[in-house]
């Protein structure tokens, strides 16, 4: 029943946020008294709370231990403060709170949405703090999350599209810490223990490695109490070092990994920018025109439009800390995959070479900052920006800039940011299926 009244007021709060005239965030920032950043915004609508704890201790922290911190993630939740995985779900679930965690290349995080009445948010609270600050890593648990984990990558062996991802990672960033599976190996999780997985929390889910994100309906005088109260389960620690930068791939590069399936999953790419580059802007808006903006993208008109080889193609930036990749992907028929990356590597050099056209940049804007109110329509939109803001240390006014930077860019510098950062001649092709020639 209190799991249906979070629902109810969340459903309600629907009405009453899009009843209100739409506004950018008022971002609140101070740090706890261990040094804890934390970013708030205050939200009377919704009578609920949102917190996420953010770590940089996700697979870029792996090192020799590939997986090891996605499986430390995984079991905060799985016994703490001397109580089993199901009797913390029974405690949120008995106090209609929500709990969630994960871990990817660049953060791992924990987070927590309750009803703001302390009826309901202390006992939330209360177990939340457990998971953050007194995790069990009992055996027996490890050894089923283990298993789980392990069940996953025998299944992503039957997957191309996990075969190609994986790939594509490790030819790229060979040596770099980006280049270390998320789930681990098979030999890497068997090497593992339980106390190595304490270890790796007791290095990296610290004070000075943490981040905190908070949206609802409490004063700032509140929210303040709150950082201070999940601060003080975290030891000082100490912050890792920054990651080595990445590197491009020297030459042009190919795998074709054989898979028996009726198409054949391609990507081609190479390394692309950081979320600190000054030319992003000017790449999104490219990427837009080229293959992120759907049907109207050159990728979908010549590949699927004209050529009908593959139902859906896309290209993307993904900004990391360090630069993140940039690829093209596509599935076509087996006996058209010759054809098809011909055609992309030549849509791919045309464009390098011209960049968008005037009207095609003008749309791309329009699409962007048109959408712009989508990234902030919901509390959890508006709390995954807090945190991304925080992580990566974004300035304050990120959110409040962000139309006017996408409106200043010019043709000029779309087309100079794609000759500067992407180079045909030297991409990485991964393809997973049957030999096509």
């Amino acid at each position: 029943m209190k799991y249906l009244h979070l629902k109810v007021a969340m459903g309600l709060a629907l009405i009453l946020i899009f009843a209100k005239a739409w506004a950018l965030p008022d971002i609140q920032h101070w740090q706890t008294d261990n040094g804890i950043p934390v970013y708030f915004v205050a939200a009377s609508e919704l009578p609920i709370i949102d917190i996420e704890i953010v770590f940089d201790a996700a697979s870029s922290r792996d090192g020799e231990q590939a997986g090891i911190a996605l499986m430390t993630n995984a079991m905060l939740a799985e016994g703490a403060g001397g109580l089993s995985a199901e009797q913390l779900s029974d405690a949120f679930a008995d106090a209609g709170a929500e709990f969630a965690n994960d871990s990817l290349r660049d953060m791992a995080w924990l987070s927590l949405r309750s009803l703001r009445e302390d009826r309901y948010l202390q006992p939330a609270l209360k177990h939340f703090l457990k998971i953050l600050g007194q995790p069990d890593f009992p055996p027996a648990a490890f050894a089923r999350e283990r298993q789980r984990v392990l069940q996953s990558l025998a299944y992503d062996k039957q997957s191309p599209a996990k075969l190609l991802s994986k790939a594509f990672y490790r030819n790229l960033y060979g040596s770099h810490a980006y280049a270390s599976p998320v789930y681990g190996t098979q030999n890497s999780l068997n090497a593992l223990s339980s106390a190595d997985l304490k270890a790796f929390y007791e290095k990296y889910y610290v004070a000075s490695n943490a981040v905190i994100a908070m949206m609802g309906a409490v004063e700032l005088k509140q929210a303040k109490a709150l950082a201070q109260q999940i601060s003080q389960v975290l030891s000082p620690g100490q912050k890792p070092p920054a990651l080595a930068a990445a590197s491009q791939i020297a030459d042009a590069q190919t795998q074709h990994i054989d898979f028996p399936s009726t198409q054949t999953h391609i990507r081609l790419g190479q390394m692309g920018i950081s979320r600190y580059a000054p030319d992003r802007f000017a790449l999104s808006l490219a990427n837009y025109t080229l293959g992120g903006g759907g049907l109207v993208s050159r990728l979908m008109h010549e590949v699927r439009e004209k050529q009908g080889l593959a139902y859906s193609v896309y290209s993307r930036f993904s900004l990391m800390r360090e630069a993140g990749p940039f690829v093209i992907g596509l599935q076509t028929r087996t006996d058209q995959t010759q054809h098809a990356i011909t055609l992309v590597r030549q849509i791919l050099q045309d464009y390098v070479k011209t960049g968008p056209s005037t009207a095609e940049l003008q749309a791309a804007k329009d699409n962007m900052t048109g959408g712009f109110a989508l990234m902030l329509d919901s509390n959890a939109k508006i709390l995954s920006n807090l945190a991304l803001i925080g992580f990566y240390g974004l300035p304050l006014d990120y959110l409040h800039t962000w139309q006017d930077k996408v409106r200043a860019v010019t043709l000029e510098q779309v087309r100079e940011a794609l000759k500067k950062h992407l180079n045909p001649e030297k991409m990485l092709l991964i393809t997973v299926g049957k030999d096509s020639h």
